[in-house]
């Protein structure tokens, strides 16, 4: 087979947040702002610049910024071969762009294009069909933080745990088990209140007012045909909340780890 990468792939979408082009500017193109709604990053701010963001304790990619021009476009090409352990020469960079429009009425829409070349192996295809999911409840996040959270710092809590069975299995444990609700609903999430801002599709974020302000994401996602992790994400507003991290982030993983023995019955 051919490994020049002439197959193209090609994701598009819009979202609407509020704010001004400079305020969706520094959320969606400094490190600060987009390590408070998406995940750590590193960013150079400039064209050329370095860019990495984190993806674990053992991931994370790395790319280059090669579009420039505040407060409208920003454009990074990322290491896609080297992100995903193939022949470099199978793959071009992983191309995306954010255009930020001003609205009347105090918003902006975030035009984001993410595309690149490989050679049409069938894990590609499976990549780009699963790219916008992954992608699109991060954007939710983005209009909730510039909704309530503006030009605020983040810490980010993060804890994982694996199980054997199917996501959807593991969501509806985990969906009980933290006492989620629709849409609007008041919950107490393990000693935190909160407002569920968005219900979807294996995936949930709850707006947090107390102990700590901030976002919590919960969310399961497969890792093959009988095996899944469930996990959270919390991006925390205030002085407080790195003590919040060191003292919750282990107690949010046993509490994941836990979750096997339902996750258990579940399967039997």
């Amino acid at each position: 087979m051919s490994t020049t990468p002439n197959v193209p792939y090609r994701l598009e979408f819009s979202v609407e947040v509020p704010g001004t082009p400079e305020q969706v500017w520094q959320a969606v193109a400094t490190a600060q702002g987009m390590s408070a709604w998406f995940l750590p990053t590193e960013l150079e701010e400039r064209e050329g610049g370095a860019l990495h963001f984190t993806m674990g304790p053992t991931m994370g990619s790395d790319g280059r910024v090669t579009g420039w021009d505040p407060p409208r476009r920003l454009v990074y090409e990322e290491d896609w071969a080297a992100l995903m352990g193939v022949d470099p020469d199978a793959l071009s960079p992983l191309r995306s762009e954010f255009l930020v429009e001003a609205r009347s009425g105090g918003t902006c829409v975030v035009r984001v294009t993410s595309s690149g070349f490989g050679i049409g192996a069938d894990w590609e295809a499976e990549f780009w069909d699963e790219l916008g999911p992954n992608w699109m409840p991060f954007f939710d996040n983005l209009r909730l933080y510039l909704t309530h959270f503006p030009g605020q710092e983040a810490t980010q809590l993060e804890a994982t745990a694996s199980h054997a069975v199917t996501a959807e299995a593991l969501w509806s444990i985990l969906y009980d088990a933290l006492g989620l609700g629709a849409e609007g609903t008041t919950v107490e999430v393990r000693g935190a209140t909160g407002t569920v801002e968005r219900l979807g599709e294996r995936q949930a974020l709850v707006r947090l007012t107390d102990p700590v302000p901030g976002m919590l994401s919960v969310f399961t996602y497969p890792e093959g045909e009988d095996k899944a992790m469930a996990g959270v994400r919390a991006y925390l507003f205030s002085a407080d909340a790195a003590d919040h991290v060191r003292r919750e982030e282990p107690a949010w993983r046993a509490w994941l780890q836990a979750l096997a023995a339902d996750a258990d019955q579940a399967r039997d």
